[in-house]
């Protein structure tokens, strides 16, 4: 059986996560607690870089998050998640890669200011802002009457965008200047695959605990 190492309130762990649970595979989640965890020698000799996630698939250990969900896409193709069309195709890998290399570096100024550690520094908010409202404009643009980014049926570039863009209007990027990825993030929220998956109190704290201590160090 699949085997996920996991932090629930991770946006790479996540996106692998409702991935699995889109594509209706049985697994098993393995929670890891990032403060210290992720450095134990059994967690190292999966993964010597200590990071989640890590997808154990009987004697085959992937890392890297969007490795796994190529992984995924590969040796469980349906349901398909990756449309076939060039185009489309393009649109969907953009998208990956422009929320792991520009939204989620970019964003992280603000992830202090919204789980209540810190109120940050003023023009580094400002700074921060100003790129996420950018990448959203860029989003919006690459959306068009379809439900999901390049297809009718829900992609890879949906579970990677779906895991970080709902969290930023909570630290204070509104979507109301994006009416098509307003309407794309509800959508996204409302399927089971993220209801099942919402972060719990629990979790939350356990992230806070995380960064505060990163911060501290």
């Amino acid at each position: 059986m699949l085997k996920l190492y996991h932090t629930p309130v991770s946006p790479n762990s996540h996106r692998v996560w409702v991935t699995l649970i889109e594509k209706g595979l049985e697994f098993e989640l393995v929670e890891v607690n990032l403060t210290g965890e992720q450095f134990k020698p059994e967690f190292l000799a999966m993964n010597p870089f200590h990071h989640i996630p890590v997808l154990v698939d009987d004697d085959n250990t992937i890392i890297e998050s969007l490795a796994i969900l190529d992984y995924l896409e590969a040796k469980y193709p349906t349901p398909a998640m990756l449309p076939d069309n060039p185009k489309d195709l393009s649109t969907v890998r953009m998208v990956q890669l422009v929320t792991v290399n520009e939204l989620l570096p970019s964003a992280s100024p603000l992830f202090p200011v919204m789980l209540g550690l810190s109120k940050g520094d003023e023009e580094k908010i400002k700074q921060a802002k100003e790129k996420v409202g950018t990448i959203f404009k860029f989003f919006e643009s690459l959306l068009d009457e379809r439900p999901f980014f390049g297809s009718e049926t829900i992609t890879l570039a949906d579970a990677v965008a779906g895991t970080v863009v709902p969290w930023l209007p909570r630290a204070g990027v509104p979507l109301t200047d994006y009416s098509k990825l307003n309407r794309w993030c509800d959508r996204i929220l409302s399927r089971p695959a993220w209801e099942q998956t919402k972060a719990t109190p629990e979790a939350m704290e356990q992230i806070k605990s995380a960064m505060a201590a990163r911060m501290s160090s």
